[in-house]
């Protein structure tokens, strides 16, 4: 902290107030978490999700009524019951925020290990705690004059990265010292990330009692008339497919692009994972995987959907021995990964 008569301040009279050192923040950004299973925290949860234009643009007029009075009523007691299998109880919170809050400290420590006390890393969600305005609040007041926020998400997409980027620029419209700031674009063909998801297939591959026939790539999913409308996601998790497969070596017949988590009645992304994977076990295969390469942690999309309702689909089409490849998560290569695109992007705001 630098006071009148010191540092920066030297030439400030004395009743100037004291400002803090300069810092450069990162601060790290996902999707959200509930506080808990109970009714109430999912329906704050859900309400805060589902309200956002970017998620579900339909007209408010529309939408709001049959949110609030219909979906509001219902989905929280499902939605918890979906939380409340994959619950860490030890910690009282859902496996994203454990794996964020590691994630966080391993990238900490790789980033004050290069740059020093100068950098500050932290994290927010988008919806739920915590929040991307308190953690933003947080780093003006420690002293980041400059701020580089980073969705956790490879690919680009408006119900992902759109929406964190505009909450953390509400975030910065409070700010009576607005930082400087930086978004880092999507990563989804870092080198170094198709890498480290390669592999984790190998790991996958190895571990399996049999070696599975087919990889299924999920990834989470939108209307399709978000891709008509200019979005990139879709191409962006084909692409992310092929550098896989490349990476891997393997034949296009043994990887497969498919889409999750579909909402409301109109056409989203296809294949649904959850209709292909019937259609795999149909066709005569009997050992597959699945891997979620959109997700950089492990949460309700991936512990339960995938490892429950997807797994259940195959199982009961005739398949035989079905594999969940986990989430880079706080894998070494993948925090090495993650590192690699934060000193990208902090390139002319820091020097070794």
């Amino acid at each position: 902290m630098d006071l009148p008569g010191a540092g920066r301040l030297a030439h400030a009279g004395a009743d100037h107030p004291p400002v803090p050192q300069a810092k450069i923040g990162i601060l790290l950004a996902n999707l959200g978490t509930p506080d808990n299973y109970d009714y109430w925290s999912m329906r704050r949860y859900l309400n805060e999700f589902l309200s956002d234009r970017r998620v579900i643009d339909y007209s408010p007029w529309i939408w709001q009524p049959l949110l609030q009075l219909i979906i509001l009523t219902k989905r929280p007691f499902s939605s918890g019951a979906n939380y409340k299998s994959i619950w860490n109880n030890e910690q009282g919170e859902s496996p994203l925020m454990t794996i964020t809050k590691a994630q966080t400290a391993k990238i900490t420590t790789t980033m004050q290990d290069r740059f020093g006390e100068g950098v500050m890393v932290d994290f927010c969600m988008r919806y739920g705690n915590p929040s991307t305005k308190s953690k933003v609040a947080a780093m003006v007041a420690a002293g980041c004059e400059k701020i580089l926020f980073f969705p956790l998400y490879p690919q680009y997409a408006g119900a992902t990265t759109a929406t964190a980027n505009d909450q953390f620029f509400r975030a910065l419209m409070d700010a009576k010292w607005q930082p400087a700031s930086r978004t880092v674009p999507p990563y989804f063909d870092q080198p170094s990330y198709i890498a480290a998801l390669g592999e984790s297939v190998k790991r996958g591959w190895e571990a399996a009692d049999e070696e599975p026939e087919v990889l299924v790539c999920s990834y989470h999913g939108v209307p399709k008339r978000y891709l008509m409308e200019g979005d990139p996601y879709h191409c962006q998790c084909q692409k992310t497919t092929r550098l896989l497969r490349e990476y891997l070596g393997w034949d296009e017949s043994r990887i497969i692009t498919t889409f999750q988590s579909r909402f409301g009645p109109e056409e989203w992304l296809q294949p649904y994972t959850v209709e292909e994977v019937a259609r795999q076990a149909e066709k005569g295969v009997k050992r597959l995987a699945v891997i979620a390469p959109a997700f950089s942690a492990d949460c309700i999309e991936t512990l339960e959907e995938i490892n429950e309702e997807i797994c259940e689909s195959f199982e009961e089409a005739g398949g035989e021995h079905f594999t969940y490849i986990p989430c880079l998560n706080d894998d070494v290569a993948h925090i090495a990964a993650l590192c690699e695109v934060i000193e990208a992007n902090l390139q002319g705001w820091i020097t070794r």
